[in-house]
């Protein structure tokens, strides 16, 4: 009966500390978020530009131009987006629908950084003023245009 009870203690031990470390991981990637999180106007206008910046997204994944690790990184991203579970849940005021923005923004500097930045403008299937408010929303340097 002892070992039993012992056994039973380690698992619930276990069970508490990976409990814990995964409530100080979702901790850890909510900090991530809340200072990331662009000024509230430009998650506004982020609204504005969210169909073009779809298209742009899926042109970009199919574009075979681009190295496979950028285009599998993309997928990643959708796969992400489609799945109803969320980073943060989207009851949570301003950061639960800004969660999503805050990742497309992520993933589109990393294309910039490896790809550089004539991909995107070059797929961009908006207006220069949405590139520009998408150049911004995602803090890409320099401005969209040039």
């Amino acid at each position: 009966m002892g070992y039993a009870g012992d056994k039973a203690s380690v698992t619930l031990r276990l069970l508490i500390s990976l409990g814990s470390a995964l409530v100080i991981a979702w901790l850890i990637l909510l900090a991530l978020l809340v200072a990331a999180k662009p000024p509230g106007s430009l998650l506004q206008e982020a609204l504005r530009v969210l169909p073009d910046t779809l298209r742009l997204l899926r042109r970009l994944a199919t574009d075979r131009s681009l190295p496979r690790g950028l285009r599998v990184r993309l997928w990643l991203l959708f796969a992400y987006l489609a799945c109803p579970v969320d980073l943060v849940p989207d009851f949570i005021p301003v950061l639960g629908y800004a969660d999503d923005a805050i990742i497309v923004c992520a993933v589109l500097r990393s294309i910039v950084r490896r790809a550089g930045p004539e991909p995107v403008r070059r797929h961009w299937p908006g207006s220069e003023a949405g590139l520009a408010v998408l150049w911004r929303l995602a803090g890409l340097p320099g401005p969209a245009g040039s």
